[in-house]
């Protein structure tokens, strides 16, 4: 059996064996009630050299990224006024209409938008570079004409952040992956 130490969720809807590596150092593996613990062992020892690799990835970013309430409600103005200054900004380029911009205490996204045109980030991009955040507001604005991530998705973003492809890059290994 493998020393990696992990929560485990059970989970009646998960079909599979789901692992989630966390910025903060968390594993967590979700699994199907079915699942034996033998079966779950295995797994986790079958994946313990890629675990221990993105936990190697996330120290880098470790001090950064904080984690809790106190910190949502310091850093959450900070991001709010970000976002739509960088929304507004990136906005002149594409003349997309939205509704809202929340911020929001998410541990596995930098970023979404609905289909009602509210546009949520992650109060962590304030803790980013301004390079990495304005990827995320690009990314998450654009969606309000592309609602996939087809190539024409991809050439909207590429129009105003070309190089979102290194950018999306060095997110990858300050999140759950």
């Amino acid at each position: 059996m493998s020393d990696i130490k992990y929560t485990l969720k059970l989970s009646k809807k998960s079909r599979r064996l789901r692992l989630a590596i966390y910025c903060d150092g968390a594993v967590v593996l979700t699994a199907p009630h079915s699942a034996s613990q033998n079966f779950i062992n295995q797994f986790v020892t079958k994946n313990t050299e890629w675990i221990l690799k993105k936990l190697e990835g996330f120290k880098p970013f470790t001090p950064r990224i904080l984690l809790g309430r106190k910190d949502f409600k310091k850093y959450k103005a900070e991001a709010l006024a970000l976002a739509q200054n960088r929304v507004s900004y990136f906005n002149q380029f594409y003349g997309f209409k939205f509704n809202k911009i929340n911020i929001r205490n998410q541990k596995t996204r930098w970023g979404s938008c609905s289909k009602k045109g509210n546009l949520n980030f992650n109060y962590k991009i304030a803790l980013l570079s301004p390079e990495q955040a304005d990827y995320i507001i690009v990314h998450e604005l654009c969606h309000l004409g592309e609602f996939n991530h087809s190539r024409n998705f991809w050439n909207l973003v590429a129009k105003t952040v070309p190089n979102y492809l290194a950018i999306r890059k060095s997110l990858k290994k300050g999140m759950a992956t």
